[in-house]
């Protein structure tokens, strides 16, 4: 049987890990919609991938069950990209808890139960979650490990507690690299790995909108005040997912590896820090 790799949100960052990695196996592009599958499908078809697309709404338990079942007809699990999410200028405070928070620990349950002897895991987390300040001990384990149907019934993730959509994408982020903490856990348990990359601002068709946006002139001097001074590429992204899935990274698990050109630096220590 061959190895099968899953892409859930197989955009510019999605494509990018998956052309370091899924060469030589069976990759099933993932994405709530069909035509974003197609056309992610097609590029990688047309560049010698063995490829097949389906749907998935990473919020349903039913559909990330369906997509589990899918991939295991099609071989053995070895390789799960999970990019896929929404923006604070895209969605509800609701909607980013439920795609980004509970739907992620949900893909991370659901494919840690089938995921083969040597496969390994990324999440595509956030820049965000690192700017968030440090949260209590307690809400810390709380978001690692709190069963997945419960998460979203946590007393500090109510409405009356989060109240900006920027709030509700940062702390799902940082919930992003806990939960991957926690099961990494459960997964070495069957013989397998998984990280969490945080990057800052990549160059993609959403990043050009942000800039362009509301947002845009914030982005913009996040970039120029930066230590890098410039906005990164999928394929940088790319670069560091092959180290993590790959036999180099065959020590590292349960970590989060920020790639933001210093942005997160200049926040905390530079000309970026709050007034």
């Amino acid at each position: 049987m061959k190895d099968v790799v899953v892409v859930i949100g197989p955009g510019q960052i999605g494509q990018a890990i998956a052309r370091r990695v899924g060469f030589g196996k069976h990759v099933l592009l993932a994405d709530q919609r069909q035509e974003n599958a197609n056309a992610a499908a097609e590029v990688l078809s047309n560049a010698g991938y063995d490829v097949s697309v389906a749907t998935v709404d990473v919020s349903s338990r039913d559909a990330v069950q369906a997509l589990v079942g899918a991939a295991t007809k099609l071989g053995k699990a070895t390789g799960l990209i999970h990019a896929a999410g929404v923006s604070p200028s895209q969605a509800s405070v609701a909607t980013i808890l439920k795609v980004d928070l509970y739907g992620t620990a949900l893909v991370l349950e659901e494919f840690g139960n089938v995921i083969e002897q040597g496969g390994s895991g990324v999440v595509v987390a956030s820049q965000s979650g690192h700017r968030l300040p440090s949260l209590p001990v307690e809400q810390n384990k709380a978001l690692a490990t709190t069963p997945v149907e419960k998460l979203l019934g946590l007393a500090f993730l109510q409405p009356d507690q989060i109240t900006d959509t920027l709030h509700a994408y940062q702390i799902s982020k940082r919930g992003n690299s806990l939960r991957v903490m926690a099961e990494a856990v459960r997964w070495g348990k069957r013989g397998a790995r998984v990280n969490t990359i945080s990057p800052g601002i990549i160059m993609t068709p959403l990043a050009k909108d942000e800039l362009n946006g509301p947002l845009g002139e914030g982005y913009r001097r996040m970039i120029s005040l930066s230590a890098a001074g410039r906005a990164g590429t999928p394929d940088e992204v790319g670069s560091v997912a092959a180290l993590l899935m790959g036999p180099d990274g065959g020590f590292i698990t349960g970590s989060d590896f920020l790639m933001d050109g210093g942005v997160t630096a200049a926040y905390w220590f530079g000309e970026l820090a709050p007034a």
